[in-house]
């Protein structure tokens, strides 16, 4: 369970492995229902605020679960990591999806921002996204393996660690990468 403290209340994500999207017999209910793949989905985050269930999210790649960095708040806005896809949510009544990107061709690990840049960074299993606060994918890079290292934002590169533990570092403006 990951809990953020926002302007409109407490929000909580959590994981969903058993919700059934348009079933009445859920343990929680959402308001909303969105489902980003055709069939059954590999990961299923639920939303809640205040208390009240939101919105549940579905997506296919590979399996992602909740913690620190799957979700952050900006402005009246939950961005959030499911499955292959980073998702924007508006927080504001009506609560309701603004845009949805796959970000990676196996699983989204993590969402970050970069306050300076305004730059919102996708870790992925096998790429490194940049998009906009609007959507928007700016530059997607990727190595020779799988990204499960170690990951951080630097201040002058984002750096990726892959399984072999060689180091990437990705110019935040072009996604230029280089070996560290």
């Amino acid at each position: 369970m990951q809990n953020i403290d926002t302007p409109f209340g407490a929000l909580s994500v959590v994981n969903e492995p058993t919700y059934s999207f348009g079933s009445t017999d859920n343990v929680r209910t959402y308001t909303g229902e969105v489902l980003l793949t055709q069939g059954h989905p590999t990961s299923i985050h639920g939303i809640t605020l205040n208390g009240h269930g939101v919105m549940v999210v579905g997506a296919g790649g590979g399996c992602s679960s909740v913690h620190d960095h799957s979700s952050l708040v900006l402005d009246n806005k939950l961005y959030l990591a499911v499955g292959d896809y980073a998702i924007c949510l508006s927080l504001s009544p009506p609560h309701a999806l603004v845009w949805s990107v796959q970000v990676d061709t196996a699983t989204c690990f993590g969402l970050y921002w970069e306050a300076s840049r305004g730059a919102l960074i996708a870790h992925g299993e096998l790429e490194i996204s940049r998009l906009s606060p609007g959507g928007d994918l700016i530059w997607q890079a990727s190595g020779v393996d799988i990204f499960t290292e170690g990951f951080r934002l630097q201040p002058d590169h984002i750096e990726a660690v892959d399984f072999n533990r060689t180091v990437y570092r990705f110019d935040y403006a072009t996604g230029e990468t280089t070996l560290g």
